[in-house]
């Protein structure tokens, strides 16, 4: 996948950065960019607009188990995509969450939501079956955000 500039590759394209992703992450989310510390994933459920940053360091569960410098990366990343996917989807809400009870590798749902949207205003987790996206449509998505980065 080539990225634009001030972009890394994704650490399938890297040798140098040791990352094993979860599978469960890896089969649920199409990769669009590193954005320096985090792998920023489309979850394939194109229902609601929701992305997924993996921070890219092996066996980190929990947020606190990063350094703080990888602390404070993954806050502004996660603010930047976060505003990135609120000005494409105009949504009313975003959504950011860590949970981590079925997928302890530590990742960031960012999950842009508005009044109607599938089970407003009741949790994406669990609703209805998945609506995969379209390929052309997933390319233009990942696109905007990663101009609104």
């Amino acid at each position: 996948m080539q990225n634009k500039a001030n972009l890394l590759p994704l650490p399938e394209e890297n040798p140098l950065a040791p990352f094993t992703l979860d599978e469960r992450l890896e089969r649920d989310g199409i990769p669009i960019a590193s954005i320096g510390l985090c792998q920023m994933r489309l979850m394939n459920d194109r229902r609601w607009p929701w992305l997924v940053l993996i921070p890219q360091r092996e066996g980190i569960s929990e947020v606190f188990d990063l350094t703080p410098l990888d602390q404070t990366m993954l806050t502004f990343e996660t603010n930047m995509a976060a505003a990135a996917l609120k000005k494409v989807t105009g949504a009313e809400k975003i959504n950011v969450g860590a949970l981590g009870n079925i997928v302890r590798q530590l990742h960031v749902h960012i999950i842009a939501r508005s009044d109607g949207d599938p089970n407003w205003p009741g949790p994406v987790w669990g609703f209805g079956k998945s609506e995969p996206w379209d390929e052309n449509e997933h390319r233009d998505f990942a696109a905007r955000i990663l101009e609104n980065l």
